[in-house]
């Protein structure tokens, strides 16, 4: 099952992607649960997938315009460094413990949405990476336990501002200008992927395929990141973990290659889809 947040018209809903329509969720589940992070956190998943088979559609997909996944998260945990293949082009000694770094919900943007280049820097990078949306509150959850606390996955490009997240050894500037993020189309539910390890990613740039690589790459596993997450936080319904990019990013390339206004970049992972997002000046 196909889960999503939008727009359509002046009205923000969630629903279910089916075919070329969406199921708007909220229209039958909205007095109890009128977001799909409050979905989540009621553990409305078996009465989203009754609704999926009523085959009722809404909305065309041609008239919405996407969300981010889950606008509202209370905490989006990125991962850094955790592909072997980034490891190496960085030049760094391999990890032994996770890498963690915030986004803010405001830098976040949907599918099909402009990704806005900050006026104060020409050196933003692409960043093609496995969305983990947690579905189940938890703390000091093992890894053995970890896939049961999530709902779905969903792609996402953690675009960076590489001068700023240079500036001191800590990454929250370079990762945190608004609308630098893109996340999307739709979080596809775990029973669909059983097994997040056995996935290809692949981020094109205008058509050309900068990254691509297994998630059987990752150094630290998505049960792994979850288990660590939850050991210094309480992981909650809506909460993101993006878990890191593989190699072959803009900044390492000789030479480098950034994205700038117009370009079109997408993001994609077998089973869930593509993350497709064009490039703008910010106006602020």
């Amino acid at each position: 099952m196909k889960l999503t947040s939008y727009r359509v018209r002046d009205r923000a809903s969630y629903g279910i992607v089916t075919g070329e329509g969406v199921i708007d969720a909220a229209r039958h589940l909205g007095e109890r649960y009128p977001t799909l992070r409050a979905a989540l956190a009621g553990n409305a998943l078996p009465e989203l997938k009754k609704l999926a088979g009523s085959g009722e559609i809404n909305h065309k997909l041609a008239d919405i315009s996407f969300l981010p996944v889950i606008p509202d998260p209370e905490k989006i945990l990125c991962v850094g460094i955790n592909y072997a293949a980034h490891v190496k082009e960085t030049g760094r000694e391999m990890p032994t413990k996770v890498m963690i770094f915030t986004r803010f919900a405001n830098t976040q943007v949907g599918h099909n949405q402009p990704m806005l280049k900050p006026k104060v820097s020409d050196r933003y990078d692409f960043e093609g990476e496995l969305a983990v949306i947690i579905g189940k509150r938890g703390r000091y959850v093992s890894e053995q336990d970890a896939l049961g606390h999530v709902a779905g996955y969903a792609c996402y490009n953690d675009g960076s501002i590489r001068d700023w997240q240079r500036h001191t050894t800590q990454f929250t500037p370079g990762k945190n200008f608004p609308g630098t993020g893109a996340f999307g189309p739709w979080l596809v539910t775990a029973d669909e992927i059983p097994d997040p390890s056995k996935l290809t990613l692949t981020t094109r740039l205008n058509g050309t395929v900068m990254q691509q690589s297994g998630t059987d790459d990752l150094i630290f596993s998505v049960q792994h990141c979850i288990a660590y997450c939850s050991s210094f936080t309480y992981l909650e319904p809506g909460d993101v973990i993006i878990t890191g990019t593989p190699g072959g990013v803009g900044n390492y390339r000789e030479p480098p290659i950034f994205m700038k206004p117009g370009d079109k970049i997408e993001v994609d992972i077998t089973g869930i889809g593509t993350l497709v997002n064009t490039i703008a000046e910010e106006q602020a």
